[in-house]
């Protein structure tokens, strides 16, 4: 038991004054111990599949970050400002950020100190926020594009682009990088006049000082930090419209605008197409960023997908596929960044439902058969399942490999569950409740559990008996309507 400063008391009446001052001496120390808060420590949401991403204790309602670029080899100097909401009260909290350096950070305008601790600040602010209070967190950083291994910022042959997918924004802006904590964001970044700059959202404008031009943009939607996008290089935006007006603008390298022009000009198109299925489209704007870098992926950056440059130039590509895969990142504008996954483990919803209508549409337009595609991935199944484990519970990210989540099971073998859910309750409730997900989970995050209530409340039938094994199971279930299917469990 910790001493009492009346025990010490009555105890020195007893001793010298030279053990008196040892005794006080230890018991103010004690006292100290006892008061002292427990030391810093990486803490998380609890994610199933990355535990410490975001943090516990507030909600993040908005960022502005202020980026100063040079060149893609050197750090950019940068401030984050986030307004919050407290959700308990905090004497200390934690940001996720990485592989930058901290010049300082301010609570509510009082300087913070801070701790790092693994991927994550531990702040601790001058005065305690009390539980429901707004506050704003000002940081002022670098943001360092260098020897990044797998996410973040991605260099460019004249530049930079983003490609946060699944745990990388912390690696650019300290904040909650976790897509249950969505937020409204505003970019400035400055960056040589020779070069264009653009970002998610609407731009705001421009102003040029010296050699610099400083260019803003905001989103009108929150938006989740892993889609977050910025490309800095000599790009070309041609801009035209898509349907009911919606603006469409894309980013090409400058010297290739006539060659992807074939490409870009399809959008529109594509569009109207999704649109047909799903309903409106959920954001301010639209378009396609095709960066001359190496990726190995495209990705669904909201309002602007990136794209690599070889997609449109390797001849080996048909223009069947190209366009399918064009439909897959513009579909995930509705699943995935509209509607955002609740934890990692929904992943499934995000790239089922655009390999469900990158197929489709192959389906409609090229004569790719979606039914063959389906009973291919039948027969595949039961293999991603033993790889990577089920659609809705993944296996956990091989080591120093955090995009790894990312496997066929959550794909195609999502798709198929989706087929299945098709071929029980008819196309035409499978078609209202791939509407209905979107309006009722529009700007927000959403569970398997939810979707499966929702598919469940659409058919007029219960679906989780139906459900949970596709979902969780170890083995393929049977297919709906087709017996003859067989997973044949061999190699993917």
């Amino acid at each position: 038991m910790p001493y009492s400063p009346s025990s010490v008391e009555r105890s020195s009446r007893q001793r010298s004054p030279r053990r008196r001052a040892a005794l006080a001496a230890t018991a103010a120390l004690l006292l100290l111990g006892a008061a002292a808060p427990p030391a810093p420590t990486a803490q998380g949401i609890g994610d199933r599949l990355f535990p410490h991403l975001g943090n516990p204790g507030f909600d993040i309602g908005s960022y502005d970050i202020s980026l100063v670029y040079k060149a893609h080899d050197q750090p950019l100097e940068a401030v984050t400002k986030i307004v919050a909401r407290a959700t308990a009260p905090l004497d200390r909290f934690n940001l996720d950020f990485t592989h930058g350096t901290v010049r300082s950070i301010e609570v509510d305008g009082a300087p913070a100190t801070f701790t790092p601790v693994e991927e994550d600040l531990a702040v601790t602010p001058a005065h305690p926020v009390a539980d429901g209070d707004t506050f704003t967190v000002t940081v002022r950083h670098t943001s360092d594009p260098r020897g990044v291994p797998s996410g973040g910022w991605v260099p460019t042959t004249d530049g930079l682009v983003m490609a946060n997918q699944a745990d990388a924004a912390h690696r650019i802006f300290p904040g909650n990088d976790h897509p249950s904590d969505k937020a409204l964001f505003t970019f400035h970044v400055t960056a040589p006049k020779d070069l264009t700059v653009v970002a998610n959202g609407l731009p705001l404008g421009r102003r040029s000082k010296g050699a610099a031009t400083t260019w803003t943009y905001r989103t009108l939607h929150p938006m989740a930090t892993e889609l977050a996008q910025i490309s800095i290089g000599r790009s070309a935006t041609p801009r035209r419209t898509g349907p009911h007006g919606l603006p469409v603008r894309d980013v090409v390298p400058a010297a290739d605008g006539k060659l992807l022009e074939k490409w870009t000009s399809r959008t529109p198109g594509h569009l109207t197409w999704m649109e047909s299925k799903v309903g409106p489209f959920p954001f301010e704007n639209y378009g396609v960023l095709i960066a001359d870098a190496s990726t190995g992926f495209e990705l669904e950056t909201q309002t602007l997908s990136l794209f690599e440059r070889g997609l449109f130039t390797d001849p080996r590509f048909p223009q069947w596929y190209v366009d399918s895969i064009m439909v897959h990142e513009l579909s995930h504008q509705w699943f995935g960044d509209c509607v955002s996954p609740r934890s990692w483990s929904d992943l499934w919803l995000n790239e089922a439902h655009a390999t469900w209508y990158e197929a489709l549409y192959a389906d409609e337009k090229s004569n790719h058969r979606l039914a063959d595609r389906m009973r291919a991935a039948y027969a595949l199944s039961d293999r991603w399942r033993a790889d990577g484990g089920p659609p809705a519970a993944p296996k956990g990210a091989a080591p120093g490999k955090k995009a790894s989540i990312f496997r066929p099971v959550v794909y195609d073998g999502g798709a198929l569950v989706l087929y299945a859910l098709r071929e029980r309750i008819g196309h035409q409730a499978f078609d209202r409740l791939e509407r209905q997900w979107v309006a009722r989970h529009h700007d927000a995050t959403a569970s398997t559990a939810d979707f499966v209530a929702l598919a469940s409340e659409v058919s007029g039938h219960d679906q989780t008996d139906f459900l949970r094994p596709w979902l969780y199971g170890e083995k393929t279930p049977p297919m709906p309507g087709h017996p003859d299917w067989k997973a044949s469990g061999k190699p993917a």
